[in-house]
């Protein structure tokens, strides 16, 4: 059973990216361009969805993205932080006087929590959630919500970050506390997926390395995108002045051309929702396909 300090803290979550929400779009460039990248996986897959999800939404950075592919889809957003949402409410309204094409773009926003959502089941085509998992305490509960959310035939999309991302900075302390994330090993979310009941997963990872002049630049960027450590375990009061001094020193050990380096292990994955094997009684559903007599 998992410790409660190694469990993550929902409240803490919900307060980082509340602070975050007026600058997570100037610093959010990682988020993007991972958006980015799942949004061109969709160019393999042939879905026309009624309704599509975008779990974990933010303020809404892939929305145009998606209802410029799926024109024809409902789109609803559902993020933990209203405030997050609020603020990407704002900044598309006033990217409409702009661009007049946006207007009929407005997706149902919904503040709630990824492992109960007020949605009926089977009620959406595509669910597409991207860098959303790992601030989860428990991911297979929004899982098995999500399989619950599809339809037979709908799509599962999803991005998230591998144990590798910010590696560094873990290796830097050693003072006992969580500096960042806990982050799953895909092969966990691929057993998750088929736990779940969902057909055909497909993982697969990529590393990034960012690079900073200065450690604080770091800390500023996970700061100002909401990125910061929520953890339990993390430290609540304030770093000792000896403590950040030998993080410092080993940080800076790593440095390269004057820039040192922060690993980032995205993790990608889809998965279909199939027929369901079982009645909601536990009965084994057994299909016959009909064949024609001969004449």
């Amino acid at each position: 059973m998992k410790a409660a300090a190694q469990s993550v803290e929902q409240r803490q979550v919900r307060r980082n990216f509340a602070r975050a929400a007026a600058t997570y779009d100037e610093a959010a460039a990682v988020q993007r361009e991972i958006g980015k990248r799942m949004l061109e996986r969709l160019d393999y897959v042939r879905i026309e969805p009624q309704r599509v999800l975008d779990l974990g939404c933010g303020t809404g950075a892939s929305f145009a993205a998606l209802h410029q592919r799926y024109p024809a889809a409902s789109l609803i957003g559902v993020d933990l932080s209203e405030p997050m949402l609020r603020a990407g409410q704002v900044q598309r309204s006033r990217l409409r006087w702009l661009l007049p094409f946006l207007r009929g773009n407005r997706p149902a926003l919904l503040a709630a929590d990824a492992a109960s959502l007020p949605l009926a089941s089977q009620s959406i085509g595509l669910l597409w959630s991207n860098l959303m998992l790992h601030w989860l305490d428990d991911p297979l509960l929004a899982f098995r919500e999500m399989h619950r959310l599809l339809a037979v035939d709908g799509l599962l999309m999803f991005s998230t970050l591998g144990p590798d991302t910010l590696k560094e900075l873990r290796a830097s302390f050693d003072d006992g506390h969580a500096h960042t994330q806990r982050f799953t090993d895909m092969h966990d979310y691929g057993d998750m997926l088929l736990h779940c009941g969902f057909a055909d997963p497909v993982m697969d990872a990529e590393v990034l390395t960012l690079t900073y002049a200065r450690l604080d630049d770091l800390f500023a960027d996970l700061r100002r995108s909401g990125s910061s450590c929520a953890m339990r375990c993390r430290r609540h009061g304030l770093t000792g002045r000896a403590a950040w001094s030998e993080a410092r020193a080993a940080y800076d050990r790593l440095i390269r051309d004057g820039r040192l380096p922060a690993t980032i292990e995205v993790v990608y994955g889809h998965a279909w929702k199939a027929q369901p094997k079982k009645a909601a009684d536990g009965r084994e559903i057994v299909r016959f396909d009909p064949k024609q007599r001969a004449r």
